[in-house]
Parts: C-alpha cells; sequence; structure tokens
C-alpha cells in the first residue's frame, strides 16, 4: 500500500501542472516568488542577480545528463555543505531519490513535446513521519557573470540538483535558512530513516587497533546495508569553522563516506602491510583535499597503476573523491553520523525490524477562559523538563511497552518538529530533547507517579533526532520524551524498532474519571508495520542526572 503523501501549502502539482497548460502560461510560484524574500533574510543579494529559467540558462536543459551520481553536486555560495553531503549519499542510490524526485521520467524535459513543459516541478521530504510533496517554479537564481548562484551540476545543462535545492529551501522558508545545520537531519528528510551519531573515542582508536577494526566493520556493515553515512571533523574551541588542517581537510565541513574497503594480503605492492583498512570520501565542494597517504598525488597511490587500483577496488568515481587509509581517518573525524534506511516488508525475516510510532505534543496544562496561565508544577501540564526537575518531569507525556522475551534489543528515535522554517521571523531554534526510559512494575496500567529505576537515558541535544540503542531485558517500560527545561512546547514523533511485536501505548490522565488510564492505538493513531531496519550498531543508554550537548558544533559548516 503505497505511503500517503500530503501538499505543502495546499499546493498540488498535478493541478498547477494542467491549469498551467490549459492556459498556455509558464508556472510563476506565488508562494516561493522570485525575489530577495526567497533568497535571503539577513543580507542582500549580490549584485547583478537574476532569476533565469533553464532554458534561459542554456539551449538544451534536461533534467538529468547521464543518469544521476554524485558528480552532479557542486555547492554553490551557500553555506550547506551539510545538505549536499546528504544529497551525494542520495544520488548514490536509486531507490531513495526515486522517492524524493518522484515520476522522474515525466518530470524530464521532453523536446519531441514542448507543449507538455509548465515550468513546474515537484520533490519530496519526510517530516515527522509523513511525504510532504513541495512544488517549485524552475526560475532558478543566477550570478552577475551568468553561473547558477547555488548548488549545480558539472554538466551545465543538468538541473535536477539545483531544483531539489530550490524544493528543500522553500520547505525551510528561504535559500539563507538552508546556511548551517546537521547532516544527519538533512539524511532523515531524503530519506525517512533513522540516524545514529557516533562518537568514535579517537584516543582508544588510535592506540588499539582490535578498537579501529571494530568500528571498521562497524561502518563496513552499514554501509554493505546501504546505509547512508557522513562524516565531520569538530572544531576544538578557538579553531574556526571552515580553516583548512595541514593534511587538507576542513574542519566543520562535512563529508560522505562512499566506500569502505578491505583490501587483502598478496593484493598490495605498495601499501607497505598484508592488510589495509580503506574509505573513500566525497567533499560536496568537488575538490579533492586530502594530501595525506593513499591522495591521488600521494606515493602510495602512484606506485600503483590504474589496473592495479581497479583490481584491489581503490577506484575514484566522481570528482571530489578520494581514498583514506582508515587510521588516518580515525585520528581526523571527530563525528560520524549513520542513516540506517527503513523499508516496508511483505515478509518479516527474524533480521528484520518492526517499527511503531506516536505521535506527542509538550504541552502547558489546558486553560480556561479569564484564569491565570498554569503553574510549571501543574500535573496536567505535559512539558515537565528533564529528569534534573524532579518536581515536574513526571508530567511529560509517557509511552509505555512491554519486553516479552529474555532480552530485547530495541532502537528508540524522537524527532521533534523542524522550526528551521521560523528563522526569517528570528527563531528556528530547536529544543533541547532526549528521553528516558524506566522499568516500571509488570502490571502497570497507569501514569508513573515516581521514579523507581532508570533503564536507559538518551543524550540531550539541540538537534532535531536523539536516537538511542539499548538491550533491555524482560519487563514493562515506560518512556518519557522530554525537552531540556519545563515549559518549552512542540510537537514530537517517538519511533520504536523491535525484533519482536511491541505495542507502545500511550498514558493518559483522565480528568473525569481522576485516574489514568492506557490511550488506545485507535485514538492516538499507532501506525505499526513490518520494516526492515538496514545496519547494525549497538549502543548503550546512560542513568544518573541529564547534561545537555549541542550540536550546533557539528557539521555547521560555511556559517
Amino acid at each position: 500500500m503505497p505511503e500517503r503523501v500530503s501538499d505543502f501549502q495546499g499546493q498540488s502539482f498535478h493541478k498547477l501542472w494542467r491549469d498551467c497548460l490549459r492556459r498556455g502560461a509558464l508556472f510563476k510560484d506565488p508562494l516561493f516568488p522570485a525575489t530577495a524574500q526567497s533568497l535571503f533574510y539577513k543580507r542582500e543579494p549580490p549584485p547583478g542577480l537574476t532569476w533565469k529559467r533553464p532554458r534561459e540558462i542554456c539551449k538544451d536543459p534536461r533534467l538529468f545528463v547521464d543518469g544521476i551520481s554524485t558528480r552532479d553536486l557542486h555547492q554553490g555560495s551557500l553555506g550547506n555543505c551539510w545538505m549536499v553531503a546528504a544529497i551525494s549519499c542520495l544520488a548514490s542510490e536509486p531507490s531513495l531519490w526515486k522517492k524524493v524526485i518522484p515520476d522522474h521520467a515525466q518530470q524530464e524535459w521532453n523536446p519531441k513535446r514542448p507543449d507538455l513543459y509548465a515550468g513546474i516541478f515537484h520533490f519530496r521530504f519526510w517530516r515527522l513521519g509523513r511525504w510532504t510533496d513541495v512544488v517549485v517554479d524552475d526560475r532558478l537564481p543566477v550570478s552577475g557573470d551568468g553561473v547558477l548562484l547555488f548548488c549545480r551540476s558539472a554538466t551545465p545543462r543538468e538541473f535536477w540538483s539545483a531544483l531539489l535545492e530550490k524544493a528543500y529551501a522553500k520547505l525551510n522558508g528561504c535559500y539563507e535558512a538552508l546556511e548551517g545545520g546537521n547532516t544527519a537531519e538533512a539524511l532523515i528528510d531524503f530519506t525517512g530513516g533513522v540516524s545514529e551519531p557516533l562518537s568514535p573515542d579517537r584516543e582508544a582508536l588510535s592506540l588499539h587497533s582490535d578498537h579501529r577494526r571494530t568500528f571498521f566493520q562497524t561502518l563496513a556493515r552499514a554501509h554493505e546495508r546501504k546505509a547512508l553515512i557522513t562524516c565531520s571533523i569538530r572544531p576544538a574551541e578557538g579553531e574556526t569553522v571552515e580553516s583548512a588542517l595541514d593534511c587538507g581537510l576542513v574542519r566543520g565541513h562535512a563529508y560522505g563516506i562512499t566506500g569502505v574497503r578491505k583490501v587483502r594480503e598478496g593484493l598490495l605492492k605498495a601499501g607497505g602491510t598484508s592488510r589495509l583498512f580503506m574509505v573513500r570520501m566525497r567533499n560536496p565542494w568537488g575538490t579533492t583535499d586530502w594530501t595525506g597517504a593513499w591522495s591521488q598525488r600521494s606515493q602510495q597511490w602512484q606506485q600503483m597503476s590504474r589496473a592495479e587500483r581497479e583490481k584491489v577496488g581503490l577506484v575514484v568515481r566522481d570528482v571530489g573523491e578520494f581514498w583514506m587509509d582508515f587510521e588516518d581517518f580515525c585520528r581526523y573525524f571527530t563525528d560520524v553520523v549513520v542513516c540506517r534506511l527503513v523499508e516496508r516488508a511483505l515478509l518479516w525475516p527474524s533480521s528484520h525490524w518492526r517499527e511503531v510510532r506516536r505521535y506527542g505534543e509538550w504541552a502547558p496544562a489546558p486553560t480556561t477562559p479569564g484564569s491565570l496561565p498554569p503553574a510549571a508544577a501543574d500535573k496536567r501540564s505535559r512539558c515537565g523538563g528533564c529528569i534534573n526537575h524532579r518536581e515536574t518531569f513526571l508530567h511529560n507525556p509517557q509511552f509505555m511497552f512491554e519486553v516479552r522475551a529474555k532480552e530485547e534489543e530495541v532502537l528508540i528515535c524522537l524527532q521533534q518538529e523542524d522550526r528551521r522554517i521560523r528563522r526569517k521571523d528570528g527563531g528556528g531554534e530547536n529544543l533541547p530533547i532526549g528521553f528516558e526510559v524506566l522499568k516500571v512494575e509488570v502490571n502497570r496500567c497507569s501514569r508513573v507517579q515516581c521514579v523507581v529505576e532508570q533503564a536507559a537515558s538518551s543524550v540531550y541535544m539541540d538537534s532535531r533526532s536523539v536516537t538511542l540503542r539499548a538491550t533491555l531485558a524482560t519487563g514493562r517500560y515506560v518512556v518519557l520524551p522530554t525537552t531540556f527545561l519545563p515549559g518549552a512546547t512542540g510537537r514530537f514523533l517517538l519511533r520504536l524498532f523491535s525484533h519482536s511485536h511491541v505495542r507502545l501505548r500511550g498514558l493518559l490522565w483522565d480528568s473525569v474519571l481522576g485516574v489514568a488510564r492506557l490511550q488506545t492505538a485507535e485514538s492516538d493513531r499507532t501506525r505499526s508495520h513490518v520494516i526492515d531496519l538496514q545496519g547494525g550498531q549497538s549502543g548503550s543508554g546512560r542513568q544518573g542526572c541529564v547534561h545537555v550537548e549541542t550540536s550546533s558544533s557539528v557539521d555547521l559548516a560555511d556559517l
């Protein structure tokens, strides 16, 4: 059964397309006009900027030229490498980009049928559990020298990346709203997957080869199962974002991992070792920064012929790609994001995961006309803050599930609504969010009134998504999604993945009966279906007091 798709801002692509054909006019989007308000909200457009349709830029425009690949992406003058890196990963997997670019064959320019061209395109993004269809016209910002101002393809007559970026800018309010971001968020928007940020222990990885081998196997397994992987170098205190290291890598810049390869004994001549662990990287800027071992000008690379490199799989496919020894990778990169892809499955083998999802809201206690605003400690409030705030913590939304097996691995993902579109109005900052997993009595069916045992705890981050993987023993558990501070409000989506059939039920306070009750699946719109969660990295929860972490230094390149 096809997934439901909602029209962004009520615009239906097919209705608008048919209307343009009937009127014989090219589409001009009234909700994202070709004006400065669609570009920036802080600074002025550069001198000489104009808006042009692809046919005004080149004679024979195409959505795709020779298919779609990572070489179609060059970042342009916008500080959105976090998004471009995610699109680069998307371009490597047809099943993914065909969801984001629906009806791609029908949207292509057709020289034999110019009467079907209406200057309108549409793209889809996954937002808070639903695919959203975004319509744009094909007017693109062009600099004074006639070059596309933002994302563009290496092939001048190919426009899919520029139009996709425009649709994403519209979804987020304007182009400038895309400056500075988190690759994990973009990967979720483009796939509907689950992003798990990894923070490698660089000291342990540098000292212990077995740690490196385990970490390499984690990335190799994720890559083999079609997970999307990006990485970055977090600037230390006093260091500048986008500043280059001596080795050529750039701090705060989002790179994509496009290959993970172990070269076995007997196949190497120049490597000086019987076994080499290698990763292939891609810079969204389309340049090869790396100057260390196995870079294209290095001694190791030059001493092997092209045929020898192809034989062992050390192939560079696109502009901006380069290989690194995994030991060097662990020395420099501080943050890795693995986006595990969620696929619906008709059958449910034991290796697949089952997802249940619940929508909820952090909201203040209800008020009556003429009454004073409720106090934060009002038990009817559903925005009590993290566990540090003992008086209000248990006022948060509560969701219960049960583990029936002796031991069960679960993956819990909390996502908040996107606020980037509010940047134009001075807002747009994510709430610091996280969640606690409490173990409760096996016969509990009401809201928790006191904390007895913490089974697991996520980190708290000002990120759209927070994920925790944990192994739980038999028993009944309650998840409390929370903001870091009491009183913060917003909508959220809670997703729970497990190998067995697990029900996730909301616990509500019934003000009429004066007792707590279980919320039924029907009334709370529980969605449960069989899926395949690709990839597999284990993690563990934390206990004790909560400490907030900021995601703003990770992948916030180009600010």
